[in-house]
């Protein structure tokens, strides 16, 4: 990759070490002669990065939620550094992002590209999802009975307390605490994760990565809540459809050259297994 020469900081400053994390790393730039823009604010507002080379966050998998849509649009990859928990997507820990800044400002790291989902809920109501789009009644105590289609043809009615629509990126977030699949981040697939379902048949269903998805609310008398990566809102008006599909953008997400994903997971989610040097392997 091309050598930083604008990095733009964002700082979740609500994280313990992240304020005095961000001291370190802006010192680090700005002795690499490498200019710089910082906020606590996210969401980022629109255009925030468009001068930018590079997004370096610093907080949790939240934080950079609240970055990846902006991400996308200005097509800049984002540095994650996790001062969160699990840290999913902020895959560089403190030391390493002292260690290796100086490395990534010159452009030592390869970039991985993560799908996102689209999601409409009518003319001019559409809006970007790196991890989910949750569908559920505006009451969270209410079943939903929600009918979806891909493309023409239906698949089913679910009764139940919501749909999880997941992107591969987003499989380790809520689509895995509701009993769906842990999906490779390269896999072309949207995965649709049914949340308590009154049928006990119903599971997941993982679609190809050109389907258009439609869900149509079957439930008298309700409106539903659509939750865009857990932080945003999209409006939805009684009989109007939600369509959900593949976004052409895509988040560019910045990662160490031996970056990998199963070894990320195995630490997150505490799976036991060494690798073992073997012949052939």
């Amino acid at each position: 990759m091309k050598p930083i020469r604008k990095v733009a900081f964002v700082v979740n400053e609500e994280k313990p070490g992240a304020h005095e994390l961000a001291h370190t790393l802006i010192a680090v730039a700005r002795n690499a002669g490498v200019k710089m823009k910082q906020t606590t604010r996210f969401p980022l507002p629109k255009g925030y990065l468009s001068d930018c080379d590079a997004c370096c966050v610093i907080g949790g998998d939240g934080t950079l939620l609240g970055v990846a849509r902006e991400s996308a649009r200005a097509k800049v990859p984002i540095i994650g550094v996790n001062r969160g928990s699990l840290g999913f997507l902020t895959t560089f820990s403190s030391d390493e992002a002292r260690a290796h800044f100086p490395d990534l400002l010159q452009g030592h790291f390869q970039v991985d590209y993560r799908a996102m989902l689209d999601c409409s809920t009518g003319p001019g109501l559409h809006d970007l999802a790196l991890n989910d789009v949750l569908i559920k009644d505006q009451i969270n105590s209410r079943i939903v009975r929600l009918e979806v289609f891909a493309g023409k043809e239906l698949v089913t009615d679910y009764t139940c307390d919501g749909l999880i629509f997941s992107t591969p990126t987003g499989s380790t977030a809520y689509n895995l605490s509701a009993g769906g699949p842990i999906i490779h981040p390269d896999a072309g697939v949207i995965a649709m994760t049914p949340i308590c379902p009154h049928t006990l048949s119903n599971r997941a269903i993982i679609f190809r990565q050109d389907v258009k998805l439609r869900v149509i609310n079957r439930t008298p008398n309700s409106r539903l809540l659509v939750a865009m990566d857990g932080q945003r809102n999209l409006k939805v008006g009684m009989d109007a459809p939600i369509e959900i599909t593949i976004s052409k953008l895509r988040l560019p997400l910045a990662q160490r050259s031996d970056y990998s994903h199963f070894s990320v997971v195995r630490t997150k989610l505490k799976w036991n297994g060494d690798l073992v040097d073997k012949p052939g392997l």
